[in-house]
């Protein structure tokens, strides 16, 4: 094995190799750190004003905190890092006398295209696995130490239980588990069958159970009606539904697993909430956004590898342009998607196909 390794990496190979792993993980690590560093003098009031413990903070928040934003940031820390050691390596005439000893371009790329795979694999296993697990702790602390100002609960909620059944809510009070003005529709086809209106409802946790307060029923047969009156009186009924289908957070789907999500996704499809988009979002980008690694790669390689005067200042700073030109993109195939009804699936590849492109025409360009 080794020595198969030996005859198909040779020495530039890893010595490429070498470069490109050590920089992308002293950037990463750096990036982490400086995070880290930010969010905690971001969040010290959130954590003194709730006696967050030290244990808590550490092995709950950044336990999910760090591999996140690890794993986000992975890509663009892998662009930057390509672009800061080629562009060393061209200023420091390394890179020519590779290219004038018959070697291809292409057969250049090959240490670059190894490690990019190797980080395209953990960062995929990462978000099919590990991301949705640590972003259950992180997202459970944050939503229970109030790090959001914003009320997480809907209004004007429609939902469709089965074919047959429909609910609408106008509001909801997570508080106290309660939601005000509940409207019940029961239809054979076409035909309104049931209505019930109720002024409360309320959710009985520990018996997971519905309770119905000042309510009334009317059952409809035809041109034969049959009214119920229960304004004074308590119902208790099995609906399924549950207090989280009126209350979202925005990185609720995050902290998913790839199953659960799938089964939510075919839920949603039934009863229509208007939260499907995002799931499906959130779905196919975690088997998208790791190629982003590929993309990029091939990207820095090609702006980094022509000496130029002034050393790696200018690849540097057009890398950190396309850095943040990548975030815009990505942010806007989101609202794309969950605001404009773009198909998700195109929404997700929408920044991999452009920089793909932008990837193809600078390695044309490149030299050779």
């Amino acid at each position: 094995m080794r020595r198969l390794i030996n005859n198909y990496l040779k020495v530039i190979d890893r010595y490429i190799m070498k470069k490109y792993i050590g920089t992308f993980l002293f950037t990463l690590g750096i990036f982490s750190v400086v995070t880290v560093v930010f969010d905690i003098s971001e969040h010290l009031d959130n954590f003194l004003k709730n006696h967050s413990s030290i244990q808590e903070i550490a092995f709950k928040y950044y336990a999910g905190f760090i591999p996140f934003y690890m794993n986000l940031l992975s890509p663009l820390i892998n662009f930057l890092a390509v672009i800061f050691f080629t562009a060393k390596m061209a200023n420091q005439t390394e890179i020519v006398p590779i290219l004038s000893g018959k070697t291809s371009f292409n057969r250049f790329l090959r240490p670059y295209f190894i490690c990019a795979g190797l980080i395209f694999i953990v960062s995929f296993f990462a978000n099919i696995y590990l991301i949705p697990f640590t972003n259950k702790l992180k997202i459970s602390f944050e939503n229970s130490h109030n790090f959001s100002s914003d009320d997480p609960t809907k209004s004007e909620v429609h939902i469709q239980l089965d074919k047959h059944t429909f609910v609408y809510l106008q509001n909801y009070d997570n508080s106290i588990h309660t939601g005000y003005q509940f409207i019940l529709e029961k239809f054979n086809g076409d035909e309104l069958r049931e209505k019930l209106i109720s002024q409360t409802i309320v959710y009985d946790s520990v018996k997971r159970v519905w309770t119905l307060k000042g309510y009334t029923i009317k059952y409809i047969n035809g041109l034969k009606e049959k009214y119920v009156d229960g304004l004074v009186k308590v119902k208790d009924t099995v609906l399924d539904m549950r207090p989280s289908d009126f209350i979202v957070y925005d990185n609720v789907y995050t902290a998913m697993s790839t199953s659960d999500l799938s089964k939510a996704i075919e839920k949603e499809e039934i009863r229509g909430t208007g939260a499907i988009q995002a799931m499906k979002y959130e779905k196919y980008r975690r088997f998208v956004y790791p190629l982003s690694s590929f993309v990029l790669m091939l990207i820095g390689v090609s702006i980094s590898s022509r000496k130029v005067r002034g050393g790696i200042g200018l690849p540097l700073g057009i890398g950190i342009f396309l850095c943040f030109s990548y975030i815009v993109i990505d942010k806007f195939s989101l609202v794309f998607a969950v605001k404009g009804n773009m198909p998700a699936l195109i929404a997700v590849f929408i920044p991999i196909v452009l920089f793909g492109f932008v990837g193809t025409y600078l390695l044309i360009k490149a030299p050779k």
